[in-house]
């Protein structure tokens, strides 16, 4: 328990650092939205190459693992829809529903995976966001298509959110580079080193900055039912699918993690340009963050 919280209250305090930040207005409000670009497209994608291109990717059980968190996702998704039968939402709210419950917070996820497992934990975490950033972007996408029916989407759209994604790429790079077992140069990693160095702290420091507080008038059946699949559903799910595959301790632990995970905030830019609720998603989002704390917390010391 002692060592949870150690991994948990620094992750979690840089967070709340980053929303006293956005209210005393520091360094500048424009500040941070630029802060989060640099982070997703430069430093985050350095941390994963980084960390990739020399580790043992040789996992054991590496395909259970990821197929325990698809059929997870799915079975969200469907629970979701099935609620939807019955207590029909608008299909703007609807579509911010299912951004929370199968959606997840990258900074947050990489940075307790490794906090509490270190380099093997980042490793794992990489394994599932190469594989689940694309699967999730066709699901959310979909949902949009269908329940909104913007004209904005096309299978272009789609394709360009899963191969353009910075993420994806470096998972790609890294494990390119691990694979042809390419050494690189000295110089080079240590540029990466340096960058990773930052990419977690200055990510956590941004998901603060981009709560809202006020607006949490949508705490009812649209937030609740959001928040309970992501926080409640999902983890249970995806503990029962490590059981079934009979993983190892380690890889079950990363995938209660993930599955227990806040949204993520790059939700609420999905939301508001394709015609999603922006009010609902926010307040998903913020109320979720706060709350995932505890739900980890009880999630590693019952669950796993």
């Amino acid at each position: 328990m002692t060592h949870i919280l150690s991994a948990l209250i620094p992750v979690f305090s840089l967070i709340v650092i980053g929303y006293f930040f956005k209210r005393i207005k520091f360094p500048s409000y424009e500040f941070w939205p630029l802060a989060d670009k640099l982070t997703y497209h430069v430093l985050m994608p350095s941390l994963l190459i980084y960390k990739l291109s020399s580790a043992s990717l040789k996992q054991e059980n590496s395909f259970e693992f990821v197929l325990s968190a698809i059929i997870t996702i799915s079975l969200v998704l469907f629970a979701l829809i099935l609620v939807n039968k019955f207590y029909k939402v608008e299909g703007s709210s609807f579509s911010s529903i299912v951004q929370g419950g199968v959606r997840f917070n990258t900074y947050v996820f990489l940075a307790l995976a490794d906090s509490i497992y270190g380099d093997e934990g980042l490793v794992l975490a990489a394994i599932i966001l190469t594989f689940v950033i694309p699967f999730i972007n066709v699901i959310c996408i979909s949902v949009f298509a269908l329940y909104v029916n913007e004209n904005k989407l096309s299978l272009k759209y789609l394709l360009k959110s899963i191969f353009t994604n910075p993420l994806i790429i470096a998972c790609f790079i890294g494990g390119s580079i691990n694979f042809i077992s390419l050494d690189l140069p000295i110089v080079v990693n240590k540029i990466l080193a340096i960058l990773s160095s930052a990419a977690l702290p200055l990510g956590l420091l941004s998901v603060g900055f981009g709560l809202i507080i006020r607006d949490m008038n949508s705490l009812k059946f649209e937030i609740t039912i959001s928040t309970f699949a992501k926080l409640v559903l999902t983890p249970l799910i995806m503990y029962f699918m490590a059981q079934t595959f009979s993983l190892n301790s380690q890889m079950t632990a990363i995938l209660v993690i993930f599955a227990v995970l806040p949204t993520a905030p790059s939700s609420f830019v999905l939301a508001r340009q394709l015609g999603g609720d922006i009010t609902l998603m926010s307040s998903v989002i913020t109320v979720q963050t706060l709350l995932s704390a505890f739900f980890i917390i009880y999630a590693l010391k019952y669950i796993v």
